[in-house]
């Protein structure tokens, strides 16, 4: 995010679609530069997402490369709108780690969000006792504070989600919803992800503990696109230094293609809803077994 809160990763999508426009009719930064009236440095800085988009100049940019789509062009033209408005995440960026913003700035704009995910239930499933649970359970220690702000966090990028209607597509790996959940009220956290998962926007998948050769093709990630495009347009990873944006065409078609193949291992939606729920009932004989 910029040093006034608005958020860059627009400014790299909105610039990355310019920058392929442009180079698909072959027209170089002058080119560019001479239709809007400004310098070659002002047109590459535009297309890196470094500058602020004038609507004005993408007008001309997108008149320049032959874009005649109106969809595309109010598209394009919103997310340069979009680019220079702050977010509502921009009062929480001491508690937002490195790249998180980006994330969540994809989180709100996207339109299909795919989630794979292998120790841990996806964030936008999670309810508060699981997250705490994450938080307190963290080697680096988080004061009270902070957890408290977390979690207000994750509330509003539900709200944000849910208001969109955004479609979401989750694979989870069954060890990430049998294994305990220390802290947390396992039980409740299976039930509510039944309850989002009879959404019509929302399918859940799970990949059985035995497909063990589909669960190692990749490392969790969660791939966002937007509009009315169904191929992923950015993918998220999350490090220990921060959350890294992958926006690379061919790394987006490998995640892309290997989000589909784990669709085809795991167990159908209606298959996972029954596996949920034999869960759920599993966590309550055992609880009242205990008493």
């Amino acid at each position: 995010m910029s040093s006034d809160g608005r958020p860059a990763i627009r400014g790299r999508r909105l610039g990355t679609a310019l920058r392929k426009h442009r180079e698909s009719l072959r027209f170089d930064l002058k080119d560019a530069a001479e239709a809007v009236g400004c310098s070659t440095s002002k047109i590459s800085r535009l297309e890196s997402g470094l500058s602020p988009a004038r609507v004005g100049d993408v007008r001309i940019l997108l008149d320049l490369y032959q874009i005649h789509d109106a969809e595309q062009r109010v598209r394009l033209e919103s997310l340069a709108r979009q680019s220079n408005k702050r977010g509502w995440w921009a009062n929480y960026q001491t508690t937002l780690k490195d790249g998180f913003t980006d994330f969540v700035t994809l989180e709100a704009d996207a339109s299909f969000i795919r989630t794979w995910q292998t120790m841990f239930i996806p964030g936008i499933l999670q309810i508060p006792e699981y997250t705490r649970a994450l938080f307190e359970g963290n080697p680096m220690a988080m004061p009270e504070e902070m957890i408290k702000e977390a979690l207000k966090i994750r509330q509003e990028r539900r709200r944000t989600v849910e208001e969109a209607g955004t479609r979401i597509a989750a694979v989870i790996w069954e060890p990430a919803l049998t294994s305990p959940m220390p802290g947390s009220d396992h039980r409740k956290q299976i039930e509510y992800i039944v309850k989002i998962a009879r959404r019509k926007s929302t399918t859940v998948q799970i990949l059985p503990q035995s497909q063990w050769a589909a669960a190692r093709v990749v490392g969790p990630f969660v791939a966002f696109s937007f509009d009315e495009v169904w191929a992923p347009e950015a993918i998220a990873l999350d490090a220990l230094g921060g959350m890294l944006i992958v926006d690379d065409d061919e790394e987006l078609a490998r995640y892309g293609h290997a989000f589909d193949a784990l669709r085809s291992a795991a167990l159908s939606p209606d298959e996972s809803l029954a596996f949920l729920r034999q869960t759920a009932d599993g966590i309550s004989q055992e609880e009242a077994a205990s008493e």
